[in-house]
């Protein structure tokens, strides 16, 4: 039973992490950042939890969820400074809190990045199809739709196509999709700002009355949902092993790329509910909707444009993500040795790639995934807070390992982050728990059959 809390050493860690091709630089990690975090969530979760939850108080609900993510991100730029390697909170677990808890994490991490991914695909795909219809384009349902998602519908080409085309942009390269991720961001966050002033001046005070129609519980709860807006940021630190000087560019990428993105969110969230009744919101694309409101339909296309490069980025980088999380857990023997094996010329995961962009790639074709965005968010504060007592663990236990980026406010920060994510978490609905429950329950069925004999930190000498 003690083996299941063995650590990992960190300096062993830090020995094996030079397989992968550094060239990140600061901005690069920012622009991952903010590709990881603008797309699904700004786009459609916004005006869906004003709607169901918290009404024009999901202004709040940002902001709360925000300084959970900060707190967050602090304990998380600490770490990732000090065991610059790719994992991300896997990796942060394994040195703190031992292999069992390193596992649950990262079987917790495949439903931010893959599960996700997958869903933002079906998303990409619905708004593809639409913009093509648009433009006089009609594709059959057979070819848009799953088999078991709608009448008519067989597989949703275009969804898994783009995971396709993606996956071998990640392949072939970290560079090369560093690059097409800074184009994609640029795009999306004009389009955001564009929006913002596009929309001030139609924002009428009224539709912000009543402020919180579903009341203090409906503005946490909103908080709880809207969390997977923010989902990404933590997504720098899994680039940490590819990035050129990772000790201080990473904190950079995850602070500032949180930063930059909250002051969007709620921007957008204080202008989208003042444009249009909060009510009207609970549609598939709840920004497009306030443009049409007030006669916009020109710029609401041109947005939708914008949505659609959006959510290519959070794609591309959801991939990079669980790719790195599962290339480091095959190093380390939890996963089969393919997870591991780097490309002779590309200096990429590439079978680790490969396979999740496969995978990805068939759960957003043939699955009917109804967004559970609830259950992602779960997913990630959970993490998240394991990250926060992994800082207070790591001060206590090895105080003197080298800091590079000091979390303020220690004990104080961890413990609020703790606290902030275990309420966010409580306030989400019984049903997102079950599911929850019920993930975590299979991740413990892999782990004892497989994983728990194949662990390098078991094997003798």
């Amino acid at each position: 039973m003690q083996k299941l809390f063995h650590t990992k050493s960190i300096d062993d860690m830090l020995a094996s992490r030079h397989d992968l091709k550094r060239t990140l630089h600061a901005k690069d990690l920012v622009f991952l950042g903010i590709g990881a975090i603008i797309g699904a969530g700004i786009f459609v979760i916004t005006g869906v939890a004003a709607a169901k939850y918290a009404g024009p108080a999901i202004m709040l609900s940002f902001v709360l969820a925000g300084i959970a993510c900060g707190l967050a991100a602090l304990c998380y730029s600490e770490l990732t400074a000090m065991i610059p390697i790719s994992g991300s909170a896997y990796s942060y677990a394994y040195a703190t809190m031992g292999e069992l808890v390193a596992w649950i994490i990262g079987w917790d991490l495949v439903l931010e990045y893959a599960m996700s991914a997958s869903t933002v695909a079906i998303g990409w795909s619905g708004y593809f199809t639409s913009l093509l219809g648009g433009l006089g384009i009609h594709l059959p349902k057979m070819l848009t739709a799953s088999l078991f998602m709608a009448e008519g519908g067989f597989i949703n080409l275009p969804a898994a196509l783009v995971v396709g085309a993606l996956t071998y942009v990640l392949i072939i390269g970290i560079r090369e999709s560093a690059s097409a991720n800074n184009i994609m961001v640029l795009v999306k966050v004009a389009m955001v700002v564009l929006f913002i002033l596009a929309g001030m001046g139609s924002v009428k005070a009224s539709n912000w009355t009543p402020f919180m129609p579903f009341g203090f519980s409906g503005m946490m709860t909103g908080a709880g949902v809207i969390f997977f807006a923010y989902i990404g940021f933590d997504a720098v630190s899994t680039a940490a092993q590819e990035a050129i000087n990772p000790e201080t560019d990473v904190p950079k990428g995850i602070i500032t790329s949180l930063a930059i993105c909250t002051v969007l969110y709620l921007l957008t969230a204080a202008v989208l509910t003042g444009m249009i009744s909060y009510k009207e919101l609970n549609v598939p694309a709840p920004i497009a909707a306030a443009l049409h409101h007030i006669g916009q339909g020109d710029l609401a296309f041109i947005i939708e444009v914008g949505a659609l490069i959006g959510m290519t980025s959070v794609i591309l980088v959801l991939l990079l993500g669980q790719s790195r999380v599962f290339y480091t857990m095959g190093r380390d023997g939890l996963l089969p040795p393919w997870a591991s094996e780097v490309h002779a010329e590309y200096k990429t995961p590439h079978v680790s790639t490969l396979t999740v962009g496969a995978a990805v790639a068939l759960v957003a074709a043939f699955v009917p995934l109804n967004v559970l965005s609830e259950l992602v968010s779960l997913g990630t504060l959970f993490a998240f807070g394991v990250v926060c007592g992994g800082v207070l663990l790591l001060r206590r236990s090895r105080p003197d390992l080298e800091r590079p980026f000091h979390c303020p406010g220690v004990p104080y920060v961890p413990v609020a982050g703790m606290a902030a994510c275990a309420y966010l978490m409580f306030n989400l609905p019984f049903t997102t728990w079950l599911l929850f429950v019920v993930w975590m329950a299979a991740g413990l069925g892999v782990y004892f059959k497989y994983s728990i004999h194949h662990s390098e930190m078991r094997k003798p000498g």
